[in-house]
């Protein structure tokens, strides 16, 4: 039977505290099975993108101690950066590789989904290919007003209410976890104050994609 290899590309809110990073990684190659394939830190964004691979079981598991490490040690009311975001673990997109299909993928993300909003009480957002309403699919629609807004408008905007999870934030903020196919993602600094210039190029399906690396 062929071993299914799933890639996560997750996103965290904090690129300046190295021992953080450090112990964010080390929740991920904790687990049999996993290998990390790259960090990239961006102090300026104040956000670390953690590249991991392995069975599908085990890269879920994996993810899955990021995020609890990252909720215990990451406060967003206290976080600053440039780069948008709404929880201490932000984004934790799946990627189908070899013997995984993109329903699979879904799947991980679904379960993942509800054990983190029942298990670490965190509200989590599902996104992409595991959406639950066309609107989520865009990244962007779920992250609009960041971690400030989401304090104010969950539970009394039933339209900012989660898929899993309490529907109010803590410190750590919400996660938005999902499925989708390969991506190259860039940032372009513009030397201008005119946001009119700012264009965006089509991601799947037609909807804009943003300069994250999510």
């Amino acid at each position: 039977m062929t071993q299914s290899l799933v890639e996560c590309i997750a996103n965290y809110s904090d690129a300046r505290r190295p021992e953080v990073i450090e112990a964010i990684m080390g929740a991920i190659t904790g687990v049999a099975g996993v290998r990390l394939l790259d960090r990239h830190s961006d102090i300026d964004h104040n956000r670390t993108v953690l590249t991991f691979v392995g069975e599908s079981q085990a890269v879920e598991e994996a993810a899955f101690r990021s995020i609890a490490k990252a909720a215990e040690l990451i406060d967003l009311d206290q976080h600053t950066g440039e780069h948008p975001r709404i929880g201490a673990t932000d984004v934790v997109p799946f990627v189908p590789l070899s013997g995984a299909s993109m329903a699979d993928c879904v799947a991980i993300a679904r379960h993942l989904g509800r054990r983190v909003g029942e298990e670490l009480n965190i509200p989590v957002y599902l996104y992409e290919e595991a959406a639950t309403r066309p609107e989520r699919q865009n990244l962007e629609n779920i992250r609009r007003g960041q971690y400030e807004a989401l304090k104010i408008e969950m539970g009394a905007n039933p339209e900012r209410d989660p898929d899993f999870g309490p529907r109010r934030v803590g410190p750590a903020g919400a996660t938005v976890i999902g499925a989708r196919q390969p991506l190259i993602a860039f940032n372009a600094y513009l030397a201008t104050d005119d946001l009119r210039s700012r264009r965006r190029s089509p991601g799947p399906y037609g909807i804009p994609q943003v300069d994250s690396a999510t």
